[in-house]
């Protein structure tokens, strides 16, 4: 199947304005759609982001039929849809089903002034939607008549993001291999990385799979349930079931992006001292010297290819789910598994402090 890249990802929310206006503000995101009633979306209220070549939906539901509200209701704000840019998204859509997909959406038109989108949906895991692209567009609508443009903010903006590099998705305990097997059937998507992780008493699955383009990379997880409860139980306890976890950024400048990003108002993991001080048992002299990681709280890992550098946004969701990861790729082609162990670290101190914070809360009233 010809799926190039991703197109967009559409989040439903509790409100689009709220949520873009979080986005613009801490990463950098420029509002340049606006969509709604009055542009023939009925019940809903949208608002597009980008930030380099990444582009975000964010729609909330206005009619409490809409499908917004009903996701929302069930999950709190995720990711709705994972769209893919493709040749033909009538051809895309037919090859889907015909392989086993569940129709969604059946291929519809958007046409103004010369700009052509062709789009169709068809299921992805739990609740989320997978949305078939295709652009002939010569003014680079994104939904020509749908969702109008607008000029972004005028204040200089760094690149500080490019691409999402790949997704991460938390799936209930013994679904992997069924999930892994509909993406490699109806998406032509191949493994090409697969381990089993266990920090203290948890443990999880994980299974990396990609598109023939390698532009499209979905990270599966799922918890073994031979072990104690653990982060990925708690996300699909809080979510209500399988959903998106984060997704990751590409950067070509980690150190740099974290130190703006924070300035402008994100805020992220802080990774344990321990880790800087056994990182010379690891491997010596990280590119980005251990310094210069252990100031920003970034994480570095290393394969066959090179380095990886990454560090995690904390989650503002109400539901403590979807976070943020920046990526920043020296060669390797990883996801940096040594870093787990750190990763949970710190997700767990952060959620003692929560906890503290709610149950203080609760003694008050």
């Amino acid at each position: 199947m010809d799926i190039r890249a991703i197109d967009h990802v559409e989040f439903y929310v509790g409100d689009a304005h709220q949520s873009a206006f979080y986005l613009c503000t801490a990463f950098d995101f420029r509002t340049v759609g606006r969509g709604g009633p009055e542009t023939g979306l009925a019940g809903q209220r949208s608002v597009l982001v980008r930030h380099g070549d990444i582009r975000l939906l964010l729609t909330c539901a206005l009619d409490p039929n809409h499908p917004a509200a009903h996701y929302v209701a069930a999950h709190g704000d995720g990711v709705s849809c994972i769209a893919f840019e493709t040749a033909d998204a009538a051809a895309a859509f037919d090859e889907a089903v015909a392989l086993g997909a569940q129709p969604l959406a059946a291929p519809c038109t958007y046409e103004l002034d010369g700009d052509t989108v062709v789009v169709a949906e068809v299921g992805g895991f739990g609740d989320v939607r997978h949305r078939f692209v295709e652009r002939t567009s010569r003014s680079g609508e994104f939904l020509p008549g749908a969702i109008q443009s607008v000029e972004p903010d005028p204040a200089v903006s760094e690149r500080l993001l490019s691409v999402v590099d790949h997704i991460a998705v938390c799936l209930p305990a013994g679904t992997l291999d069924a999930t892994v097997a509909y993406y490699t059937r109806v998406f032509d998507f191949r493994t090409i990385f697969e381990e089993h992780v266990e920090v203290g008493e948890q443990a999880m699955n994980s299974i990396v799979v990609q598109s023939p383009s390698t532009d499209v990379t979905f990270t599966l997880l799922e918890p073994d349930i031979r072990f104690a409860p653990g982060q990925i139980d708690r996300f699909l306890s809080a979510h209500r079931g399988a959903g998106v976890q984060h997704l990751a950024f590409l950067t070509d400048d980690i150190l740099t992006a974290v130190k703006a990003l924070e300035g402008y108002g994100a805020r992220f993991l802080e990774t344990p001292d321990s880790y800087y001080d056994d990182l010379p048992l690891r491997f010596d002299n990280p590119g980005l010297g251990i310094a210069g990681l252990r100031d920003a709280n970034v994480l570095v890992d290393r394969d066959h290819w090179g380095e990886v550098f990454q560090i995690f946004s904390r989650s503002m969701h109400a539901r403590e789910t979807f976070f943020v990861e920046l990526i920043d790729r020296h060669g390797a082609k990883t996801f940096g598994s040594g870093n787990i162990k750190a990763l949970y670290e710190a997700v767990q101190a952060t959620h003692a402090e929560s906890d503290l914070v709610t149950a203080s809360a609760e003694e008050d009233r």
